[in-house]
């Protein structure tokens, strides 16, 4: 594997600033900051989130991960927290990623898909039209309390690997990824970039040991 197929890693749930900038120093490119859930780790307030946001330097990524589903909720959101890039962990009801487009020109746009079966190759090709990149992950948007990220389990890569493939704009990985099989992960998908969160942290906590030893583990697989 060489050092070009370097993937792009993503912090998710960072609470504090003090957590942010432990992340950076390890050598994140990009936070994730989460917003109002139905489930799952990591739920900050939106003054938090924007407080977060605006310490944190030019060029890291702040993600706004939001489980709105309309353009309108979604803008309004944004405009509470202003973060560099909104990831939308739940599809969208009304289609609308045209209008948060029009709305907000300079925002990237992320968008889930929960990789269950092969449904989910379908979805993530024709959302992948709309959008700047697509994060994979292991959520089950289906059941009565919808899970829509957090899960610290993985799921099918071939299918990520499937998904990967077929799209011409940027893919996460994310769901289970850590520092013992990292290197399997960048294998089988070769992602643009790769989410974590529960991997790395203690008590819920982001630990700077287990953050160090990711990366580590990432310059072993890419020095093999």
């Amino acid at each position: 594997m060489n050092r070009e197929n370097r993937p792009r890693i993503k912090i998710c749930c960072i609470s504090s600033k003090e957590e942010a900038q432990i992340a950076i120093d390890c050598g994140a490119s990009a936070l994730g900051l989460v917003g109002r859930m139905p489930s799952g780790p990591g739920i900050i307030d939106d003054r938090l989130i924007n407080k977060i946001a605006r310490s944190v330097p030019p060029p890291i990524a702040t993600f706004l991960l939001t489980s709105e589903t309309d353009a309108i909720s979604i803008i309004q959101h944004y405009q509470a927290v202003n973060t560099t890039t909104i990831q939308m962990v739940d599809s969208l009801t009304d289609k609308g990623y045209r209008k948060i487009k029009m709305q907000l020109p300079h925002v990237k746009l992320v968008q889930v898909i929960h990789v269950i079966d092969d449904d989910s190759v379908t979805e993530a090709i024709h959302v992948s039209k709309y959008v700047d990149a697509v994060l994979l992950d292991s959520g089950n948007p289906n059941l009565d309390v919808k899970e829509l990220g957090g899960t610290g389990r993985t799921h099918n890569w071939e299918l990520s690997k499937t998904i990967r493939e077929k799209l011409e704009i940027p893919t996460f990985l994310a769901g289970g990824i850590s520092a013992d099989n990292v290197e399997r992960a960048m294998k089988t998908v070769s992602p643009f970039g790769l989410d974590l969160c529960s991997s790395v942290r203690t008590a819920g906590k982001l630990d700077k040991h287990k953050l160090q030893a990711f990366f580590q583990a990432i310059e072993k697989a890419i020095n093999f």
